[in-house]
């Protein structure tokens, strides 16, 4: 009897172990607003929408610890549309996220659909964190040709934290028959921070499905704190497909007031086309948390347009129908 006990203990401890250096972790964001769009040319909208601040989602990420400071990890996350209780992201089941890979002291080198250094770049110092009805994305033209902030078919490399730099690559396979660069995707950032600032500089560029021609975008943004309050400074140069080709510049500001943070943005897009269809957006939002894991919300934004261009005021994960926009909601993360 003794034995057998003996040998379920022995079990216990070497299955603890086991289940010790794997960690597992369900989390998610449950984002719902109400919107209210205006100027669209179908009239005014109004509707509660799902992931205005931060796109809704569910996720599971975990690692495993290999040993001699080397782990594995994953990520699965999927879009959550909570105003019906669909999945966004095209009804992909993992639309956001899905990767797996290895990290250590040399940085992390992952596979699948993850986020371009561009798009990573420009929320970091975006006021609005390309959310809202302030944000960035509403013009400037950080998605690829693909009209995603993601890749999918990526590797992704990122170095360690070494005397405030860091960086990142990420090459997307276009997978096309007969040729390596058709619909091939390339994109890198050099970060940096220190102190009260922060500076980061991305490109990304996406080869058209012949290879024929490309799309390229350029950024350059940081932060800088003065005393309690932010100053925040975007700028980025993009050539399209077919020889477009335009400049967006960011001012913004952002600052703690109470348990909240009041942000302010403008923005000009300088288009270089014949067309000329220059735009600018002025924003104001502000977050307050009603605890570590809850706040509450509310911005506002307005674009105008030169020469009939048709630039509209979205927010995290939709586009928008008008020239202005106000939204009112809650955000509350697990």
């Amino acid at each position: 009897m003794k034995k057998p006990l003996l040998a379920l203990v022995v079990l216990g401890v070497f299955s603890g172990a086991t289940y010790a250096q794997s960690s597992v972790t369900v989390y998610g964001v449950a984002d719902l607003g109400f919107v209210l769009e205006r100027g669209g040319p179908a009239g005014s909208v109004s509707k509660i929408s799902s992931g205005v601040e931060a796109g809704s989602r569910l996720g599971f990420k975990g690692s495993e610890d290999l040993g001699n400071g080397l782990s594995t990890y994953f990520v699965l996350e999927m879009g959550i549309g909570m105003d019906t209780g669909g999945s966004n992201q095209g009804n992909t089941a993992f639309g956001r996220q899905a990767l797996v890979g290895f990290k250590g002291d040399f940085g992390s080198i992952s596979l699948g659909r993850q986020y371009t250094p561009l798009f990573l770049a420009l929320d970091n110092v975006d006021p609005f964190g390309t959310g809202l009805a302030g944000a960035s994305t509403n013009l400037f033209a950080y998605y690829p040709t693909t009209g995603n902030p993601r890749v999918k078919n990526a590797v992704v490399y990122k170095t360690p934290a070494m005397n405030g730099f860091s960086g990142s690559v990420v090459y997307g396979f276009g997978e096309v028959a007969g040729s390596t660069a058709a619909s091939r995707q390339m994109g890198l950032s050099v970060n940096y921070e220190s102190g009260p600032v922060v500076l980061t500089f991305a490109h990304h560029e996406t080869n058209d499905a012949t290879a024929s021609d490309s799309e390229k975008t350029t950024l350059v943004g940081g932060t800088y704190n003065v005393g309690p309050a932010m100053v925040h400074l975007v700028y980025d140069s993009n050539s399209g497909v077919g020889g477009a080709r335009n400049d967006d510049f960011l001012v913004g500001v952002s600052a703690p007031v109470g348990a909240g943070k009041l942000m302010l943005s403008y923005i000009r897009k300088n288009d270089k086309s014949s067309l000329n269809q220059d735009a600018s957006q002025l924003a104001i939002g502000y977050t307050y948390a009603l605890s570590k894991r809850t706040n509450v919300y509310t911005s506002y934004a307005r674009i105008s347009n030169k020469n009939g261009g048709a630039y509209t005021v979205g927010n995290a994960i939709e586009s928008g129908t008008g020239d202005q926009a106000f939204n009112l909601g809650i955000r509350h993360t697990f």
